[in-house]
């Protein structure tokens, strides 16, 4: 059985974490073939929205344990290195998605499961959808971004609430704080989200991908940045043909069609 199940349709690529029995748990191999398979979809022209959930009960609940302490006990050094090798990529490559990201956490998001979510652009969990970093449960601190992403989202007091006392969040208190956009009721998480990844996939993919240039810019620099990097990539939108293609049917009061270019 695949620990990872891609499906593509109408634009979109939904990723399924595929270890129900585990919790959808990050072994090895999954990180290895989910770092993969996300890094291959960003020069995918033919996907332009991407949705990403679990399979079973939970969303991801983080690192296998019990696979890190196996080979812990056998000595063996990756473990200590899979911040460095698979974590960090996974994110960078995540955050950097030229094309927009949604989770439909459909369970609990646990720690590396979380910050997964986290790094998404757009969030839908399911009403019994909890989040938790667990990381000081276990003589940890947090990881895959989360240092970055959690303030972002709901506040640097808050994140460090989370952090500091390791307790979950619901879903309905992680739509009021600003974690999610959208609860629904369990079972139709996927589905909203490939909703919303199709209505995504029809629009305009380069303008997107300048947006999530522009906000990650501007959501940690000055105002000098900001200004700077919104001339930039409107140039760069303002070139495409979506971008004609819009004034074109502005003007014959019809709806554009987005190429994606």
């Amino acid at each position: 059985m695949s620990e990872l199940l891609v499906d593509d349709a109408d634009g979109v690529r939904t990723f399924t974490l595929n270890r129900p029995e585990a919790f959808n748990s990050f072994s090895v191999s999954l990180k290895e073939a989910f770092l993969e398979a996300v890094l291959e979809t960003a020069k995918d022209e033919s996907v332009r929205a991407v949705v990403i959930t679990g399979a079973g009960r939970a969303f991801c609940a983080g690192q296998d344990l019990k696979e890190h302490i196996a080979l812990l006990e056998a000595g063996d050094p990756a473990p200590l290195n899979t911040v460095e090798l698979h974590y960090n990529p996974l994110i960078k490559a995540i955050i950097g998605m030229p094309k927009p990201v949604i989770a439909a956490v459909n369970g609990t998001a646990a720690g590396a499961g979380a910050s997964i979510a986290y790094a998404c652009d757009l969030r839908v969990a399911s009403a019994s959808a909890k989040f938790l970093m667990a990381f000081a449960n276990v003589g940890l601190t947090s990881d895959s971004g989360a240092a970055w992403t959690l303030p972002r989202l709901i506040g640097h007091g808050r994140a460090m609430e989370m952090m500091l006392l390791a307790q979950p969040v619901d879903a309905q208190d992680a739509l009021r704080i600003g974690m999610v956009g959208q609860v629904v009721p369990d079972g139709e998480a996927l589905s909203t989200a490939q909703a919303l990844a199709r209505r995504l996939a029809a629009g305009p993919t380069t303008a997107y991908a300048m947006i999530k240039k522009a906000l990650a810019v501007g959501s940690g620099g000055t105002l000098n940045d900001a200004l700077e990097i919104e001339a930039s990539t409107q140039a760069l939108a303002g070139a495409t043909d979506d971008h004609r293609e819009a004034v074109a049917a502005f003007v014959a009061k019809r709806t554009p069609k987005f190429t994606g270019k």
